[in-house]
């Protein structure tokens, strides 16, 4: 089975169980939630062997990612439990109703978390190594970047390594607050030693400064294809040797955004690893993240086999046609199933 090797940092999640302002909130759900985490429990669902590489405190906020994330058939032998530093932690506060125009807010407590010791270091850990040995896909993100200069060396290191096989790719996952006060042309560096580069349109105008398909490609000229994630609209594949494609969104009813773009990289980069050309890879990852847009939380579940095979083998104008709401994908007449 191909191995898929994902680095950086889970959370424990907080949220308010109801709509409401926090400061007004009298219970708190508790999750969890990460970036790469994400990423590794969507290519598991996706039908890779995946891993989770990371370190979480010994507090029951680590006991819980680890549960979480075994639950979800994803490896964490490469985790070290740190038994000093805190597992990293973040405040979800959800949409209010009486506020149209505000949608949800995040708070971040990840100061000094054990994830942000990683380092150099961590690639001597015997299970790491191994682990990205073996790998035949490696996934980072610029969060991981930002956390600490630790943290930024370890992720340098792994995108200037050899390949051997292996594919890496580096999704951009802009966050303002973490690169407040640093230089963001750190992005720009590592995202260039990537084969593949995922960035959100609106993204890309923060961490590069542009937008424009051609000045993205002449500042990254090296990725061999850089995924532009264009809001609802599209997902485009840019490649090195100049070509283009462009896959339209699904029509969906969303219920909440946040995990989407995970769930978006977690379906093109298993497609890509699954030999998918690049439209088929697109497509599977506009379902992917179909299903985590109509859903509240991080991950949406997938459909069967048999409907997945469907939905991905419709032709352009069956795709176009296609609505997602709480999960189900349907036509005007009927669902979308083999």
């Amino acid at each position: 089975m191909l191995s898929a090797v994902c680095i950086g940092e889970t959370m424990a999640m907080l949220t308010p169980d109801q709509p409401v302002p926090l400061h007004q909130a009298t219970s708190l759900h508790f999750g969890v939630g990460g970036a790469e985490s994400n990423v590794a429990m969507g290519l598991a669902a996706m039908g890779l062997e995946s891993h989770w590489v990371g370190r979480v405190g010994r507090d029951g906020f680590g006991t819980r990612i680890l549960d979480e994330l075994r639950g979800h058939g994803v490896g964490v032998t490469g985790v070290e439990v740190d038994p000093q530093l805190p597992t990293g932690l973040y405040v979800k506060v959800p949409a209010q109703e009486s506020d149209t125009d505000g949608g949800s807010s995040v708070l971040y407590y990840r100061q000094g978390s054990a994830a942000s010791a990683m380092g150099p270091a961590t690639l001597a850990n015997p299970a790491v190594a191994r682990l990205l040995e073996h790998a035949a896909l490696i996934h980072l993100s610029g969060i991981t970047a930002a956390l600490s200069e630790g943290c930024r060396e370890l992720t340098e290191a792994i995108l200037a390594a050899p390949r051997q096989g292996r594919l890496i790719s580096f999704d951009v996952n802009w966050r303002a607050a973490l690169w407040a006060g640093q230089d963001r042309s750190v992005l720009r560096r590592l995202a260039n030693l990537a084969d593949v580069v995922l960035v959100g349109k609106d993204e890309a105008e923060h961490a590069f400064g542009t937008t424009d398909e051609a000045e993205l490609r002449r500042l990254l000229p090296d990725p061999s294809v850089l995924v532009v994630k264009n809001e609802a609209a599209s997902a485009i594949a840019l490649l090195r040797d100049g070509s283009r494609e462009e896959v339209a969104a699904l029509s969906v009813d969303v219920l909440e955004p946040v995990g989407a773009g995970d769930s978006f990289a977690a379906g093109y980069l298993s497609g890509r690893r699954f030999g998918l050309d690049q439209k088929a890879s697109l497509r599977r990852g506009h379902v992917a993240a179909a299903c985590t847009l109509t859903v509240h939380g991080d991950r949406g579940p997938l459909p069967d086999a048999g409907e997945l095979a469907a939905i991905l083998d419709s032709t352009d104008a069956q795709w176009a046609a296609i609505h997602v709401s709480g999960g189900n994908f349907s036509t005007r007449k009927r669902s979308v199933a083999p």
